[in-house]
This record gives structure tokens, sequence and C-alpha cells, in this order.
């Protein structure tokens, strides 16, 4: 059975952090990764469709599970070249 929504679990946890400590996440962030309950990122699909969405969205930097590094090679070089990626492997890398 597919899953659909896990790949939120990044971006719902910052939000959270974001709101119980008051500090604001960067407007052109996108982020995408399911996290465990111990916190580790784990990685997810459609790399290349989210990143291609971020860049039209004006999106300058997006933070992606470790694990999915190997999926940039799909991008475009002009693509690439736009966006600053971080990896994380924790939720308490970044």
């Amino acid at each position: 059975m597919p899953k659909d929504g896990p790949s939120a679990g990044v971006a719902i946890a910052t939000a959270l952090v974001s709101l119980l400590t008051g500090k604001l996440v960067k407007y052109n962030v996108a982020m995408t990764g399911e996290i465990t309950l111990k916190g580790k990122v784990l990685p997810v699909g459609g790399i290349k469709e989210k990143i291609l969405a971020a860049s039209r969205a004006g999106i300058k930097e997006v933070i992606l599970p470790e694990k999915n590094e190997k999926d940039l090679e799909e991008l475009p070089p002009h693509i690439k070249k736009q966006l600053k990626f971080v990896f994380i492997k924790t939720l308490t890398k970044f």
C-alpha cells in the first residue's frame, strides 16, 4: 500500500519547533523528508518534481534527506546551479 503524506514530516516538525520557539523559518526555503520518532530523516520519492516545483515558486534553498542526494543527478544543470541544497540525516542537524 503506497503511503501519502509522510514526506511532509520534516516540514511539519520544523513548523512546530518554529511555533514553540518563536524563531521564524526563512520564507524561501523548501524541505521534504520523512522522520522517525527518534528524529532520523528518511528518504522520500518524487525529488525531481518537488525541486522543479520549488524552483518555479522562487525557492532559493532546499533541505533534503541525505539519502536523496543521488536524485539530484536527474535535475537539469541550470536548476542545480540556482538552488542551494542542504542534506540532513537527522532533524537536529539544521
